[in-house]
């Protein structure tokens, strides 16, 4: 067998040791719990949100970083179509999914987008908690059974460089000029 017949195998064996965890009830609360906070990407969109509504001063930037990671979740929903991978049959999931195909991981892509964008902002405390929520994120979608490694490290990857794409685009709300228009215009 050579080393491609084997990744198969590999995402099968790691997602049945990481699913195992779930057997103890706090794991398996804690899993299904951050499953369905991040459903359709609503976690995110409200971290970002509530970002819009209390750092005025960065609003533009993080109703861009939102729509980036809306935009993410919406492109890992375009492949999804295309791929059709099925979901993992061999563990017994722990909770229900919105869609039948597995790759990539939509929860994985917008918590990637979330970290990458929200974290170009540099906001003390979503800068600090972003990061370890979203790779919680993508742990809990195996451990619930619902994703294959192979499904979630996709969604990261693309998740990822969705916001990384955009991110000029986001800070440009930054560091657009906010001085009132005077009705006179600067030709120098």
């Amino acid at each position: 067998m050579d080393d491609v017949d084997d990744v198969p195998n590999l995402d099968r064996r790691l997602l049945s040791m990481l699913h195992g965890y779930g057997s103890d009830p706090r794991v398996a609360l804690a899993a299904r719990a951050l499953s369905r906070a991040g459903e359709h990407g609503a976690l995110w969109l409200a971290a970002g949100l509530a970002g819009a509504a209390v750092d005025r001063e960065r609003r533009g930037a993080w109703l861009r970083g939102t729509a980036l990671t809306a935009g993410a979740h919406l492109v890992s929903m375009g492949v999804k179509r295309v791929v059709r991978r099925p979901r993992p049959a061999h563990v017994e999931p722990l909770v229900r999914t919105a869609g039948r195909h597995s790759f990539p991981s939509s929860h994985a892509s917008s918590a990637a987008a979330a970290a990458v964008a929200y974290g170009a902002l540099r906001a003390p405390l979503l800068g600090s908690l972003v990061p370890p929520l979203a790779a919680a994120m993508c742990v809990s979608r195996l451990v619930v059974g619902v994703h294959y490694p192979s499904d979630v490290a996709a969604g990261v990857a693309l998740g990822a460089a969705t916001a990384r794409l955009g991110a000029r685009w986001m800070t440009e709300a930054v560091a657009a000029p906010t001085a009132p228009a005077t009705g006179c215009a600067d030709y120098g």
